[in-house]
């Protein structure tokens, strides 16, 4: 539709313009059951007051505009239309807009989503806005700055659960006609005044169940009693770990008001977990949003259960960083997300049993954040966000990982009780408003008593990786200079950006039993291209010395030559688990810097993997050797590394303790692995076969589906195998893990209907249509090279006729980039051709170019390092 992309500038218009009171919602989802009903019945009832009498401006509202009363005045909806906005003029001093018209269900995950569970026929709804998705649902000034008190009404099946932001305040039988099935209005309380793309619906036969959180006396929360609710799909409720969900909750908000010292305020909490969510969740004040991958039907190991438990602190940060407060505009999207980002960490750490946090943000997070802030792509923590489009694509590393890393960085910087002090004055001073960079910086000022214009600016608004780096002499075994070095260059600007780091650096060497142990560790500020440590003069030369101990700043490590020849032969000793993650981080940045062989990395994981008592560090372990082989490695090596690799895994799967997460661990490793290795998907064979048992591995649907997958690609599986165990499995995951399956067998006419379906149809959902993505691309040169045109060209169709988020999967999922070196990297045929549509296509969506921007340098990258070989 045009006129939806919504501009910085416009919203600042608009926002100058008006102020905005309330909203009534109304939706009639009776017929949602009717999968050959694509549209329902929405009202919209806007009051809000015009600073200028006379003026024009717009509601955004993205369907079908049936009726439009302003003032009392009845106007013809047709002539009030200019694409994805509803035109108001002549507007008094106060207004009142009623919107009435048609919205449409989804399947894209964006606005109001419809999902038919397989496993019982069952449909299930549920809303997901951010950013600007509200308008897909109801009429609405789509900008966070413009908050308002919302108020819905849903009508839906009588036997369905309905659920909003506010509590429930009725349930009323309606009138139906005789032959249709009964329905209900259900009616809910008023939100405080939020933003619209918080606000959201939950309606079907969703499972339910409750509980109640009291505060702690002399806290904040002393005298407040929050209901709790959690929902699932009812096929999924025997997997439903209620229990511990709501502990973790309990605990959240123990910590959160401890914390903060704002009670919360928005009465009920309630927790959905919901099927083919585009987001890990979302943070609806009063009914936050999961990923129902979350709710675990088969095994799950503790680094998963950490996982949920993160994302459920992170959202419920949210509720006081980004719902009580709220950025005023896109550009400010890290003062949510990286406060959420860092709150989540800090309350595992501190709330839960999961005390390896730091040790996980170390490894998943901050890796994240490593890999999007050297793309070309890179961009400040303060970004310019001119318009929603750029918005959508800013959900990224840098917004969340970087920002958090950035944060943990100030807390060492100005210590904690500074910083909570400043976040307690940010919740009093700006609640239910917006907020810039600016009101943070003077709560922060106030607080600490510290001037942060200068650590503002070098951290927030400048762009890039700083890379530290220890030159080390010695004498005797003696050390007689350590200087860190920085190379801080911002590769937007060119200029050199030295970041104030305040870090730690660790000495450690090997003790009588042979574990590299911390025997010092020295308090650094590190502010210029160069820093002296005169303190480390005089002491025993390590083994090893770790710039960045305890990972307290954001930063790439490189390590002296000592250091390097010690944690390539030795990184198993290195006993404490967080200095470890720090340093089998650095070595993957090694590798994908082509700084590192593929074979010395790969070497080194063979050494750490089958000691490391993390799962989550583990998990990132296989995988990342996994992307080296694949993706790093050069062509004519590769097949020797992936037996290789696969033997080690097999290997690895046999010795760990049986019926163990590391098992699983292991397990899923093998199946990834069997995709492309020939030994690896013989032993997964022979496991699923049950001609080589492995003691304590339960083979159930999760698992046998991966399995699956990589016979599939290696077209091992046998005739009807695959629909054996779809028939098995007829639940949403097993629709999915069939559908990867299925599309991975290297069969050209397959591929032809994959890529027809994913490219021109319209009939896969959004997870479907990944599942599909992910299985076309695991084929050879030979049955994906005659997609490499075909791909340029339905380029701009695809962006075009597809919503953003099916549009950016499909351009991300379906780049060419998985390649062999052929001469020079930058020479390479698909780099050449991606260079001519970007050069052909200037006015292209930027959104767009991103995306295609970003898969070049992914693959530039992985040709780079193929040309320095294994070594």
């Amino acid at each position: 539709m045009e006129n939806e992309n919504l501009t910085r500038d416009e919203a600042a218009a608009r926002s100058v313009l008006l102020e905005t009171e309330s909203y009534a919602v109304h939706l009639d989802l009776s017929r949602a059951r009717d999968g050959a009903c694509g549209t329902y019945p929405t009202t919209t009832t806007v009051v809000f007051s015009c600073r200028e009498a006379g003026a024009s401006t717009f509601l955004d509202f993205i369907g079908e505009v049936t009726g439009l009363e302003v003032n009392g005045r009845v106007l013809d909806p047709a002539e009030a239309r200019d694409g994805a906005r509803v035109l108001l003029h002549d507007l008094a001093e106060h207004n009142t807009v009623t919107v009435t018209g048609r919205a449409r269900y989804s399947t894209s995950g964006e606005g109001l989503h419809r999902f038919v569970d397989p496993a019982d026929g069952e449909t299930y709804l549920y809303t997901q806005y951010e950013p600007a998705d509200a308008r897909r649902v109801f009429a609405t000034f789509e900008q966070p700055d413009l908050k308002a008190v919302f108020t819905f009404s849903v009508v839906a099946p009588a036997d369905w659960t309905v659920a909003s932001n506010g509590a429930e305040t009725g349930v009323e039988p309606q009138a139906d006609a005789p032959d249709a099935a009964p329905t209900a209005r259900w009616t809910f309380a008023p939100t405080r005044r939020i933003s619209t793309y918080i606000t959201t619906v939950l309606a079907g036969p969703y499972h339910r169940e409750t509980d109640s959180w009291t505060g702690t006396p002399g806290t904040a929360g002393e005298g407040l009693e929050v209901p709790l609710a959690l929902y699932c799909r009812r096929s999924l409720a025997p997997s439903f770990d209620a229990a511990e969900i709501f502990d973790t909750t309990r605990r959240g908000l123990d910590f959160f008001h401890d914390l903060f010292d704002y009670p919360y305020p928005f009465g009920k909490y309630d927790q959905a977990f919901v099927p083919e969510y585009n987001l890990g969740a979302m943070e609806n004040p009063g009914l936050v949003t999961f990923t129902e991958n979350y709710v675990f039907r088969s095994a799950a190991t503790e680094a998963q259960r950490e996982a949920r438990a993160n994302t459920i602190m992170h959202e419920m940060a949210h509720m006081w960083f980004g719902d009580l407060v709220t950025m005023s505009w896109w550009d400010d999207l890290w003062l949510k997300e990286s406060f959420a980002d860092y709150m989540g960490a800090l309350a595992v750490a501190e709330a839960t049993r999961w005390s390896t946090s730091w040790v996980s943000f170390a490894n998943r997070r901050k890796a994240w954040a490593y890999v999007q802030d050297q793309l070309p792509t890179t961009h400040p923590i303060v970004a310019d966000i001119p318009d929603l489009e750029a918005a959508k694509q800013n959900f990224d590393g840098i917004t969340y990982a970087k920002g958090a890393s950035v944060l943990k960085q100030l807390v060492a910087f100005v210590g904690r009780e500074g910083f909570v002090g400043a976040a307690r004055q940010y919740f009093r001073k700006h609640e239910y408003g917006n907020t810039t960079l600016v009101d943070l910086l003077d709560v922060l000022a106030v607080a600490t008593g510290q001037d942060l214009a200068a650590w503002s600016h070098a951290w927030l608004r400048t762009s890039g990786v700083p890379a530290l780096t220890a030159e080390v002499t010695a004498d005797d075994g003696v050390l007689t200079g350590v200087t860190i070095v920085q190379d801080a260059v911002d590769p937007v600007t060119g200029r050199d950006e030295p970041r104030p780091h305040r870090i730690r650096v660790g000495l450690y060497s090997f003790d009588a039993e042979g574990w590299l142990v911390r025997t010092r560790a020295e308090a650094v500020t590190v502010d210029a291209a160069r820093t002296a440590v005169p303190a480390l003069v005089g002491a025993a030369r390590p083994d090893l010395l770790l710039v960045n101990d305890d990972d307290l700043t954001y930063a790439k490590l490189s390590f002296d030559e000592r250091s390097l020849a010690t944690l390539l032969t030795s990184i198993h000793r290195v006993q404490d688990p967080l200095a470890r993650a720090t340093c089998l981080t650095a070595l993957w940045s090694g590798v994908r810097d082509a700084r590192l062989p593929v074979g010395s990395y790969l070497s080194a994981v063979m050494l750490a993997a089958p000691v490391e008592g993390g799962v989550g560090v583990l998990q990132s372990l296989l995988s990342n050797a996994g992307t080296a082989v694949e993706r790093f490695a050069p062509a004519g090596e590769r097949p020797a590394l992936r037996e290789r690799l696969s033997d080690f895994l097999a290997e690895g799967l046999r010795a760990a303790a049986p019926g163990s997460d590391l098992q699983l661990a292991w397990a899923r490793a093998l199946a990834t692995t069997a995709r492309s290795a020939g030994r690896a998907a013989g032993v997964v064979r022979a496991v699923l076969d049950g001609d080589e048992r492995i003691d304590g591995l339960a083979l159930d649907a999760d698992l046998r589906w991966s399995l699956l997958q990589g016979l599939a690609a290696q077209q091992r599986v046998l005739p009807g195998e695959l629909e054996a165990e779809r028939a098995a499995d007829p639940t949403a995951s097993g629709r999915v893990g069939f559908t990867l399956a299925s599309t991975a067998i290297p069969d050209a006419a397959l591929k032809k209907a994959t890529w027809d379906e994913a490219v021109h149809g319209d009939r896969l959902s959004n997870e479907l249509l990944s599942a599909a993505i992910e299985g076309f691309q695991l084929g050879s040169h030979e049955l994906l090279d005659p997609y490499r045109e075909p791909y340029f060209r339905a380029l701009r169709g695809v962006w075009a006729d597809r919503g953003i988020e099916m549009a950016s999967r499909i351009v991300r999922g379906l780049y060419p980039g998985h390649q062999d070196l052929d001469g020079l990297p930058d020479r390479h045929p698909v780099v050449l051709r991606t260079d001519a549509w970007l050069d052909a296509n200037r006015d292209a969506p930027p959104a767009l170019r991103r995306i295609v921007v970003e898969e070049r340098d992914h693959l530039l990258r992985s040709l780079r390092a193929q040309a320095q070989g294994t070594r």
